[in-house]
């Protein structure tokens, strides 16, 4: 399977590499040190794009593959950067019945992005996820810690609360 390019470019610097590096000669030879690393790795860059997978394949002697075998296996790992406003969506089944795919729909083309992509100016990423624990508030989202609730789901009233929701992380 092909690695997707993200829509925004690699700004790795000199720096995070060496950060890195010296973290994974540390721990390279204790057993279990490939989770560990890439923890570490997502701490220091955001995220986990091909270019931190090939310095990790390089420095731990592990194949490519295997490291994005990990990355794309467990979910607490992402392929792209976050955006300084991590807003998610919950699709579990008490917000997804109260019209959670609708609000979705309308935050993505109001940011003009995709679920897992990040606004050019890095102020927003958007996802869905499974369940924010809030059913009886549902339709529910999550723009960092912050939860909204209770939301309308069409027409003007959706997207003038939506409007002011995005505006309030703007400014």
């Amino acid at each position: 399977m092909a690695m997707k390019k993200p829509a925004t470019p690699f700004a790795g610097t000199a720096a995070q590499e060496e950060q890195l590096t010296r973290y994974i000669h540390e721990v390279k030879d204790k057993s279990g040190a490939l989770m560990v690393v890439l923890q570490t790795a997502q701490e220091i860059y955001g995220y986990l794009p091909f270019e931190v997978q090939t310095i990790i394949a390089r420095e731990m002697g592990i194949p490519l593959e295997k490291i994005y075998g990990v990355v794309t296996f467990y979910s607490q790992f992402s392929l792209n950067p976050k955006g300084k406003n991590q807003i998610s969506v919950c699709m579990g089944t008490a917000c997804y019945v109260k019209g959670a795919g609708e609000i979705l729909k309308s935050l993505c083309d109001k940011l003009a992005i995709k679920p897992g992509e990040v606004t050019e100016d890095g102020l927003f990423s958007i996802n869905d996820c499974r369940c924010i624990g809030a059913c009886g508030l549902a339709p529910v989202i999550m723009v960092n810690e912050d939860v909204y609730g209770r939301l309308p789901t069409s027409g003007a009233e959706m997207d003038k609360e939506l409007d002011k929701i995005i505006e309030k992380y703007r400014a």
